[in-house]
């Protein structure tokens, strides 16, 4: 594949995704950029198709939406996608929703998988992590008071690894900010393939193999 030159002092950098944590995650590796929502219907999952092609599709979609608007910039797009026993958890239609995902997920382990697309002129390229999480066995009414506080409702599988007032997991296997929603290691490996920045400035994942403060 043919990829162009481009750095980050001669284009426009676009995140195509409304995700505050993709934002965070973003900023802090020190990259300057702005932020325009895809309006890509996420809904799009199909337990029969494998998950990473799906969640890699609708990162790319995203991305390609927003790039089609303006030829000068470079536009990441990225999707997550929680997978149990062949079921695909997105996120949640409502709090009844949410409240059967929790329950389902509860003391059991489950792939998360992200998929990440950076759309650079002509050029398109894609990947995926996968990050196995295990949940710990809360209680009911540890699931009604997070369901209370509206937090699952905007995430995959209804729950996010760093809400320090639920706490999900007890422990993963692979990349931390791949289950928070950006993993910076496969996002700075795209980066570095598209010449948008060279391998030396490829950021790195802090907490990489690990939930900070829990044992992986």
């Amino acid at each position: 594949m043919q990829v162009s030159n481009i750095t980050l002092s001669s284009t426009n950098l676009i995140l195509a995704s409304g995700s505050p944590r993709r934002e965070e995650i973003l900023n802090s590796a020190g990259f300057k950029f702005t932020v325009q929502a895809s309006s890509i219907d996420e809904d799009l999952m199909d337990d029969g198709i494998e998950v990473a092609e799906v969640a890699v599709s609708l990162a790319t979609a995203k991305a390609s939406a927003i790039a089609r608007q303006s030829r000068s910039t470079v536009v990441i797009g990225a999707d997550t996608i929680v997978a149990m026993s062949g079921k695909q958890y997105g996120k949640p239609s409502d709090a009844d929703d949410a409240r059967l995902m929790l329950e389902e997920l509860r003391g059991k382990s489950h792939a998360v998988i992200t998929g990440v697309a950076i759309v650079a002129g002509e050029n398109i390229i894609s990947g995926h992590r996968s990050t196995l999480v295990n949940m710990r066995d809360y209680d009911v009414s540890e699931i009604t008071n997070y369901i209370t506080s509206g937090s699952p409702l905007d995430k995959a599988g209804s729950y996010g690894i760093q809400d320090e007032s639920f706490m999900p997991a007890a422990s993963i296997e692979g990349c931390y900010l791949n289950v928070v929603g950006l993993p910076l290691c496969l996002t700075g490996e795209l980066m570095v393939s598209v010449g948008l920045i060279t391998g030396a400035d490829s950021p790195a994942c802090p907490n990489h193999d690990g939930i900070p403060g829990l044992t992986p």
